[in-house]
């Protein structure tokens, strides 16, 4: 295999993975997680970009001191932080995977 070849192959792989990336982006973008804290008292709905769509707040806990009602919101956005690393992390892994990337190389785009 001569250097050209190489290069050629390189820009192909380069190619096919910006697209994998491009696409698992959007697909991020759409996606919606729901979250929860207080035993379902309090839910968020957050996409993939970690934009707040909608909090809910159960009538029962406005009753409640305004510290616990921060706590649950609180709560619940960070749970749905966590839930859209997990996804956005699996997403990146299968747009790189079939790339021929070393081990933990992936993780990297």
């Amino acid at each position: 295999m001569n250097i050209n070849m190489l290069m050629q192959q390189a820009q192909r792989m380069q190619k096919d993975m910006e697209t994998n990336i491009k696409k698992a982006k959007e697909e991020l973008a759409q996606t919606e997680i729901q979250a929860e804290a207080g035993g379902g008292l309090v839910k968020v709905t957050m996409n993939g970009r970690y934009l707040v769509k909608r909090i809910e707040i159960n009538p029962e806990l406005l009753q409640d001191e305004p510290d616990m009602i921060e706590d649950l919101i609180a709560a619940a956005v960070n749970d749905a932080v966590r839930q859209v690393e997990v996804i956005s992390e699996e997403k990146m892994q299968k747009a790189n995977s079939g790339m021929g990337l070393p081990p933990g190389l992936a993780g990297m785009f």
